[in-house]
């Protein structure tokens, strides 16, 4: 069975692309680049957002129940359905869950089954040069 995993990270902005240019460099020269989905987050308020115990419900039913429709998820998570259709728009522009065009309706469906969190600790080297690796 394979697993679809959406890494997670928690990073300043400046960490993120330099890890873009790295990728964009070994490209170039055809180096091996990990062949990751990943979400970069500013800050642990933004992952709490998004994975909110609401959202988390959202993702886990649409993966468990896989319903036809955000009202058929509406009704199975016994919230509003202007709410959840609001969250999952949200979701979708983060690229967490897809609403795929059903007829008049939209069917959301998520492309992973695993989601792995990368929070750094210790002081950011690309947002402090004179850090101490730890």
């Amino acid at each position: 069975m394979t697993t679809n995993t959406l890494h997670i990270t928690v990073e300043s902005t400046t960490s993120f692309f330099e890890a873009a240019v790295e990728d964009v460099r070994r490209l170039e020269t055809d180096e091996q680049v990990d062949d990751k989905y990943v979400l970069s987050l500013p800050d642990e308020e933004a992952l709490d957002r998004v994975l909110s115990a609401k959202n988390l419900e959202l993702v886990r039913t649409i993966a468990t129940q896989e319903p036809d429709s955000v009202r058929e998820l509406a009704r199975l998570v016994d919230r509003d359905i202007k709410n959840v259709s609001t969250a999952l728009n949200q979701l979708e522009a983060l690229g967490l869950v897809e609403l795929e065009e059903v007829g008049r309706s939209k069917k959301p469906t998520v492309w992973y089954d695993h989601v792995e969190i990368d929070i750094q600790i210790g002081p950011d080297e690309a947002d402090d040069p004179d850090a101490v690796p730890v």
